[in-house]
């Protein structure tokens, strides 16, 4: 056979090879994606989720569906996804918690958020708020903290689970600021935001974009922000700093993942009209309306704050004696 041939022959059998390739990254998606929310509807990840993925559909005609899935602090949605096929067609919404506070707070966690999944994209954070009842006596910080030294483990405050941001957050607090509080986890916002508001918790810590339209309502009263600096939608509520604490700072991030191994060509177009659909005017009033601090970043960029908060948050795991089994 002449040299012509034969080089031919290679380069029909390249193509032959990268057919299959070409044929699936021209025609991903054919069908919904599966958007799995690892909490229950309506709280600040869900909100994230929905408009998210509502104005990815209007950009690019992908349709989603979100897919709930709550239990275990949020690793059940995780690890939903982590066990999926790498085809494109499952997506989760991780966040601080489940991503960087778990793999060192429980004990067997069915998944390596590093190892068994693949960061696509970083929406953005948020900082937690310290509310309470509107009818509540505590109209500061101060004035709560006074009431907890007053009466140790008296004061019960309320989150959405074991091991969350917001739990860890107000673990560190107890530790600045010298009292006991009783922690009364719940498997979700949504019913703690209820007890809150009807007086059965006395404190409730969470996400600027699960509390801010209570707050906005009146129905609940922000006695501080756990961010560096005050947030622009509540530019009436000091921060924890401001209100004594020096250095006080805890927040909470949202992002997009798939399954390990997915793709490139999946990762790449996801992460690309992610970031357009970010920096697009309406969703990003939108997210910051809700208290989010939007932060388009490339695949790469979230896959190291991942693993740099995993190292961050497992000291703050450590040294609070937190676990779960």
């Amino acid at each position: 056979m002449s040299q012509p041939i034969q080089r031919r022959h290679a380069t029909l059998a390249i193509l032959a090879a990268c057919t299959p390739w070409l044929s699936l990254a021209e025609s991903w998606p054919a069908k919904p994606i599966r958007l799995v929310v690892p909490f229950p509807a309506g709280g600040g990840t869900d909100i994230v989720a929905r408009d998210v993925s509502n104005k990815l559909t209007a950009s690019t005609k992908w349709s989603f569906i979100v897919d709930n899935k709550p239990g275990s602090g949020g690793n059940l949605g995780i690890d939903t996804v982590a066990k999926a096929p790498a085809d494109g067609y499952n997506l989760v919404i991780g966040q601080t918690s489940n991503l960087a506070i778990n793999p060192t707070l429980y004990s067997k966690l069915p998944y390596d958020p590093v190892n068994d999944l693949t960061p696509i994209g970083l929406i953005g954070s948020a900082p937690l708020a310290l509310v309470v009842a509107a009818n509540s006596p505590y109209k500061t910080l101060a004035d709560a903290v006074a009431a907890a030294k007053a009466q140790p483990g008296g004061l019960n405050y309320a989150t959405s689970g074991n091991g969350t941001v917001a739990h860890l957050a107000t673990e560190m607090f107890q530790r600045e600021a010298g009292v006991k509080l009783t922690h009364v986890p719940y498997k979700g916002a949504s019913q703690g935001l209820t007890d809150v508001i009807g007086g059965l918790v006395q404190i409730y810590v969470s996400s600027v974009p699960t509390l801010l339209g209570h707050i906005k309502s009146g129905k609940l009263r922000a006695l501080a922000v756990t961010a560096a600096k005050r947030t622009d939608d509540l530019p009436q509520v000091p921060t924890v700093a401001e209100s004594g604490y020096k250095g006080f700072e805890a927040v909470t991030w949202f992002g997009l993942l798939g399954p390990a191994r997915l793709p490139a060509h999946v990762v790449s177009s996801v992460n690309t009209e992610l970031n357009k659909a970010l920096n697009s005017p309406d969703l990003r009033k939108k997210l910051e309306d809700q208290g989010l601090d939007v932060t388009p970043a490339t695949a790469d960029q979230f896959g190291k704050l991942i693993r740099n908060d995993i190292v961050k948050w497992g000291r703050v795991v450590k040294d609070s004696g937190a676990k779960v089994d």
